[in-house]
């Protein structure tokens, strides 16, 4: 049920990424947000110039779908903070 209605989205704490945990989320049809960070790590870059396209094309694959709902809710975020 979380994972139809939630998107998790975590760090890369060892106690997150942990094969056990991996295997839950995906079992339980988790729905996860796919940091950036591991995208990139994924694949080996061997310079500066091969990491920035590589950035760019993981950076295209994120669909748009999965920032606007954040996006909208970023002003009362903030709002909350400030408050």
């Amino acid at each position: 049920m979380l994972g139809r209605k939630w998107v998790f989205q975590m760090d890369n704490d060892p106690k997150h990424t942990a094969k056990l945990v991996t295997k839950w989320l995906k079992d339980n049809k988790v729905n996860v947000l796919e940091d950036l960070k591991m995208a990139v790590h994924q694949r080996f870059s061997s310079n500066l110039p091969e990491l920035e396209r590589i950035c760019k094309e993981e950076w295209q694959r994120i669909p748009k779908s999965r920032c606007e709902k954040p996006v909208a809710f970023f002003p009362k975020r903030l709002m909350a903070v400030i408050l």
